[in-house]
């Protein structure tokens, strides 16, 4: 955890055990009757430090039993939300002490993080209900971040705690329960800190972006013979670790760059001898290819910490990493490419240049393919290089999230800068490219800026991957940013649609597509044309990007034009989307939670 010393932690586990063990939980109005039946289920495995962890199901009513048809699943990996959430500037304006003060938080105590199963089965009674919380413990303030980007039959599902600095293994086999195949602890992992994502290959095993420096300040020596200095914890430079299936540690590589990064562009703090920006958030691979692509976000302790804000741009990343993975558990970096600023980049204001804050990246999927794309959160753009595989990939503005903006809400103005875009994904026939964006926050490039609407946008990338590495697209006026690229073969907006319209920088910050149909035979099968997106509208609450805690589902069609699917409802509110902020859920009275990431997941059994 990145603001909490042990003592302090150890305090936080201690109540949330108290409030645990106080008896049975209590629940008014309409959810006192939905949960009036629960089914509690507990799995534990004994970790490395030689305790207990565990993941306890609530499973609501019938989900307990065996079901008579199969059905599809939206997992969630949220967070308790509580004091610690409060940003410091907001606990120094409450009246009086801070003790005093906390009469005003909605859910003042720690509670348990947890994974939400909802029916995300089209037609089925309970679709759009949360018919389980599975919570685990006893790690408190994990700050649930991402699990995957997409579950294949049979894959552990990795979820990562940011501040928690743990990886979780979960077993979903048997859907609607979970169980723990194992867990990731940060002594596991003491040459990098603060896990960010992961990409699971064909054998089962996955990678993860420790976005952190390495636990301890100093040297810090890898078991495949690489010596880094570090800053120290959730400071730079991350690093690279393959798991097992059970999440077992199988390697740990250091992602910086061995003479150094770019001094001007890359700040540290505290500073170190050879600046780095390694500090890897995306990550996905084409093992095909036996290639692997990161990219780097932020030191990640000057951002989400507060009340330590930015004291300098340059701590938001411009780099992509590539990566020869041809030993799977010994990756080589073989190259790290800097972004270039576009015809929007202001010397005034760097933060919002196109190059700025790398946050992901996507690999195109197709054997004919070779292409990525990487997009930057504070910078509002997306880049493309045709060749992952070459010795130094260039890579090429070729879309503007500008030019999206008024696609997506007429209010908004056509300026990508500060666009806080999260998800972006290839489509698995390589047609589209799938992107949400939160929106600019009111004031974000000066005091009259109203900010903008955040959603959901398509893109029709196949002109630009068939031309190969030949492609022509490049964003390099201002009239193509705030209206696509002129030439021919630039990507074209095929559909886009609002989320919270009219509020600045509500939209979703995750998402994730549904490659699942349902077949003639009753069974699932993957799919390579989505025809459903989820998203979820929560950033960092320390950050200041809050969102609304809401998860939505989103109808693709053929064309890529996107519609909100109204029918998925809250089951208390019966408001469109899954609200995460409510008082009650099948764990007990816990109050809001913060939905980071999502994914489908089918039981086993019910996949052919």
């Amino acid at each position: 955890m990145l603001s909490k010393s042990p003592r302090r932690r150890r305090t936080l586990i201690g109540a949330v055990a108290a409030v645990l063990a106080a008896g049975a939980v209590t629940y008014t109005g309409e959810s006192a009757a939905a949960y009036a039946d629960i089914t509690k289920i507990t799995d534990s495995r004994t970790a490395s430090d030689g305790k207990q962890y565990w993941v306890e199901n609530h499973l609501v009513g019938t989900a307990a039993a065996p079901s008579a048809g199969r059905k599809e699943w939206l997992l969630v990996w949220a967070g308790d939300e509580n004091v610690a959430d409060t940003l410091v500037k907001d606990l120094k304006n409450l009246p009086g002490s801070l003790t005093g003060g906390l009469g005003k938080v909605v859910n003042a105590l720690p509670g348990p993080d947890f994974l939400a199963v909802i029916d995300a089965t089209e037609g089925s009674p309970t679709f759009g209900k949360v018919v389980n919380t599975a919570t685990v413990g006893p790690l408190v303030e994990n700050e649930p971040h991402h699990m995957q980007y997409v579950w294949h039959k049979g894959d552990t599902v990795y979820a990562g705690a940011l501040f928690g600095a743990a990886t979780y293994a979960f077993d979903v086999t048997a859907l609607p329960q979970l169980k723990i195949k194992g867990i990731s602890l940060p002594t596991n992992t003491l040459g990098g800190s603060v896990p960010d994502a992961y990409w699971t290959l064909e054998d089962g095993t996955a990678y993860g972006t420790y976005m952190g420096g390495p636990v301890v300040p100093g040297p810090y020596v890898y078991a495949n013979g690489q010596t880094v200095i570090g800053n120290g914890f959730a400071g730079s430079p991350g690093s690279l670790v393959r798991f097992d299936r059970d999440g077992k540690v199988l390697s740990q590589t250091s992602a910086a760059t061995p003479q150094g990064d770019n001094a001007k562009l890359c700040a540290n703090l505290p500073q170190l001898a050879e600046p780095t920006c390694a500090n890897p958030h995306g990550i996905q691979a084409r093992e095909d290819l036996n290639t692997l692509v990161t990219s780097d976000y932020a030191e990640p302790r000057n951002i989400i910490l507060d009340p330590v804000k930015n004291p300098s741009v340059y701590l938001r990343r411009p780099t992509v990493r590539t990566w020869d993975i041809t030993d799977r558990n010994n990756p080589r970096l073989r190259a790290v490419s800097y972004l270039q600023d576009g015809p929007r980049a202001d010397p005034a204001d760097p933060l919002h240049a196109e190059s700025r804050a790398v946050m992901e990246t996507t690999v195109t999927n197709l054997p004919g393919h070779k292409g990525a794309f990487a997009q930057t959160m504070q910078g509002g753009a997306v880049h493309y290089t045709p060749d992952i595989t070459a010795a130094e990939p260039h890579w090429y503005e070729v879309f503007d999230d500008g030019a999206a903006n008024r696609a997506i809400f007429a209010g908004n103005d056509a300026n990508g800068g500060g666009s806080n875009g999260g998800w972006i994904q290839t489509s698995p026939d390589d047609r589209y490219l799938y992107r949400a964006i939160s929106g600019r926050g009111k004031g974000a490039l000066g005091p009259n800026d109203p900010g903008t609407t955040g959603g959901v946008y398509v893109l029709d990338i196949r002109k630009l991957l068939a031309a190969g590495t030949g492609f022509q697209c490049r964003i390099d006026t201002l009239a193509e940013a705030q209206n696509g690229g002129a030439e021919a073969d630039c990507p074209t907006l095929a559909g886009a649609v609002p989320i919270n319209a009219g509020t600045p920088a509500a939209g979703p910050h995750w998402g994730a597509y549904d490659n699942f149909d349902l077949g003639a035979d009753g069974f699932y099968h993957e799919t390579d044309s989505p025809t459903r997106i989820a998203v979820s509208n929560y950033f960092v609450a320390r950050s200041g990007l809050d969102g609304d805690h809401r998860v939505n589902l989103l109808k693709v069609a053929p064309d890529g034009k996107l519609a909100v699917d109204t029918h998925f409802k809250d089951e208390f509110s019966g408001q469109v989307g899954i609200d995460f902020n409510r008082k009650d859920w099948p764990h007990g009275s816990f109050g809001n939670a913060k939905p980071h990431s999502e994914l489908f997941v089918v039981a086993d059994a019910d996949v052919k």
